[in-house]
């Protein structure tokens, strides 16, 4: 005798569900970048379907370049990003979402990290690193933080320290999407190989 199975219900997506990666990618699309005045060069590479899939190298590049250019540049940094990744077929909203390490929320932490490390590479005197912190505190503490102000008194140093994380941290950024999504196939064909 035969038991027959009842029918598991699973739900029907909702039509005009999004994928939880829209949260990243809002206003970031072919359409708004194809039409934006500085991407015109570049804007017919834009249709590309290669450029927004999540592939693994497409999503290691653009990682790699949003990082970059988080620290390269102050500004533009999306728009910039987003004409390398047609380049060097990096993942546009990956890279435009990378870019935005670097925010009005998080600069003077990250000007502040790099003055630190641009001092330690240069052999600055601790009295020269203490002065620049005593520059940024005070100026950190009152309304209306001057991040140009800082980099001009003390720019050398801040400079080199965004040289180094703009380089390491789209070297490292590429290799640790390599190395996720080769862990993710390895545990998949685990999975697959001992069973559940």
């Amino acid at each position: 005798m035969t038991q027959r199975k009842t029918p598991v219900h699973r739900p029907s997506p909702k039509k005009g569900a999004t994928h939880w990666t829209d949260r990243f990618t809002k206003g970031v699309s072919r359409e708004t970048l194809a039409a934006h005045p500085w991407l015109k060069p570049v804007a017919h590479h834009l249709q590309e379907p290669g450029l927004w899939r999540l592939q693994h190298e497409a999503v290691a590049r653009g990682v790699a370049i949003g990082l970059f250019w988080a620290f390269a540049l102050p500004v533009a940094q999306i728009l910039v990003a987003a004409a390398h990744c047609v380049w060097w077929r990096g993942n546009i909203p990956v890279a435009a979402g990378m870019t935005l390490v670097t925010n009005p929320f998080t600069i003077g932490f990250w000007l502040w990290l790099a003055y630190k490390l641009g001092s330690l590479v240069l052999g600055l005197s601790p009295q020269e690193a203490a002065a620049g912190d005593a520059v940024y505190e005070a100026a950190a503490a009152a309304p209306g933080f001057d991040a140009m102000a800082w980099i001009q008194r003390f720019g050398w140093p801040a400079v080199l320290g965004m040289a180094m994380f703009a380089v390491g941290g789209a070297g490292g950024g590429y290799v640790l999407v390599k190395l996720f999504w080769r862990g993710r196939v390895w545990l998949k064909r685990r999975v697959l190989r001992h069973g559940k």
